[in-house]
């Protein structure tokens, strides 16, 4: 393991994501200097070793991060989530003494758009000859009927600034899309962002609600075949590491990565190098792939400007993300200096061992369960955090989930979606 003490980073987290603090471990092993801006009850407060916690206050979260920096002044800032990001470019706009860290930290600004918009990057990527879907930007029910009457194929309707597989809707008919993006027009509530601050804890509830601007909707063709996940680290528009996996089994035919397969893929890994220098990106990005059944072609289908549930792992020979970026020069790429999973197959924790189904996976597999931090580990054995409190038990019982787990087969749901 590398020493790099006296790096000194932020970690920023609005929601509580076990993966943020799985990176703050990886960061900690690197022998940086951590802190940690979060909301009440984040599994930051688990891990031993971070420097300071600083408060993402939901009445007042923009100025709580600005505190954090100032307080912190940290050589990067680390977003574990879009809504983070979305904050840093709003910091840069208002801030002009924090702009050097911020580009340091995320990149060109000239890129900022791009990275927060689906349509941009898709047009971005064709003009690289990085190989995408058909993507049409869609206004009203006219740009949906156009669809379905050329060709009837189905797609994806996306909502910009949103992650995580939510405002992402497969529609395989007129019907379907007008209804979804029926839905997808509806301006957030008061009480919908009061809601997410009361039973989650979303520190941006309420600075999501009161920016909110008319988000840009995407349709894009759907791709029949295996989810894939790249996660890369970047200075200056080169890439210094890359981690790219299969999905095998996910929450949901557009959600999270449950259980990954590491792999080798020189046409992720080339369109990521364009694209980091296209829009000389720095920090982590990740990259969402679909390998098309039967061809195994690479399609791209978006760009998610954060940290990635890959950037803690060694796998193959190269050295952890994290490690990668507290490198301090381009040039020198950290060697390997273990590979952890060594599995050919890679299950998340606590994400894994609770799916509904059953994830098939686990027996054989390498689970990121962080041993080294018994009260980080603890918490997150707990199960669900929201289960915890009356309230968000009430809502839940009230309004099931709808997704559940699925297996991708020869680069299909094991389900229908």
């Amino acid at each position: 393991m590398h020493d790099f003490s006296g790096q000194r980073v932020l970690l920023a987290s609005s929601i509580r994501w076990p993966v943020a603090a799985k990176l703050a471990l990886a960061f900690l092993r690197h022998g940086c200097e951590v802190h940690a801006v979060c909301p009440q009850d984040h599994p930051f407060s688990f891990v031993s070793g971070i420097n300071k916690l600083y408060r993402y206050r939901g009445t007042d979260s923009l100025r709580s991060l600005g505190d954090a920096i100032e307080a912190s002044r940290p050589d990067l800032v680390i977003p574990c989530d879009d809504g983070v990001v979305w904050q840093l470019h709003a910091l840069y706009r208002a801030r002009a003494e924090l702009r050097p860290l911020i580009e340091r930290s995320l990149g060109d600004p000239a890129g900022y758009e791009v990275v927060a918009g689906r349509a941009e990057l898709m047009e971005i990527a064709e003009e690289l000859h990085i190989r995408i879907p058909r993507t049409v930007r869609v206004s009203d029910a006219a740009d949906l009927r156009k669809w379905f009457s050329e060709d009837g194929t189905a797609g994806v309707l996306k909502l910009d600034w949103t992650c995580g597989g939510k405002g992402v809707e497969v529609v395989r008919s007129f019907a379907d899309a007008e209804k979804a993006l029926h839905t997808m027009g509806r301006p957030a509530t008061f009480m919908t962002a009061f809601g997410r601050w009361l039973l989650i804890h979303d520190a941006l509830a309420f600075w999501k609600w009161r920016h909110q601007r008319r988000r840009a909707v995407t349709l894009q063709q759907l791709i029949i075949g295996r989810p894939a996940n790249a996660m890369m680290a970047c200075r200056d528009g080169k890439v210094l590491g890359l981690v790219t996996v299969e999905v095998l089994f996910a929450q949901g035919p557009t959600g999270t990565a449950l259980a990954v397969r590491p792999v080798e893929n020189d046409e992720i890994r080339a369109g990521a190098e364009r694209i980091a220098k296209r829009l000389r990106l720095s920090g982590f990005h990740g990259l969402d792939y679909v390998l098309e059944d039967g061809t195994g072609d690479a399609y791209l289908i978006e760009l998610n400007p954060r940290c990635t549930q890959l950037g803690h792992l060694q796998v193959g020979s190269q050295d952890d993300l994290a490690g990668i970026l507290c490198c301090p020069s381009a040039d020198a790429p950290l060697p390997g200096s273990r590979a952890a999973t060594g599995a050919k197959v890679i299950a998340f924790f606590p994400e894994a061992l609770m799916s509904n189904p059953p994830c098939p996976y686990l027996g054989d597999a390498y689970v990121d369960t962080p041993l080294e931090e018994p009260r980080l580990l603890g918490e997150l054995t707990r199960g669900d955090w929201r289960d915890r409190r009356l309230l968000a038990r009430l809502y839940r019982a009230s309004r099931p989930a709808k997704r559940t787990a699925v297996e991708f087969e020869g680069g299909r749901p094991a389900v229908p979606v």
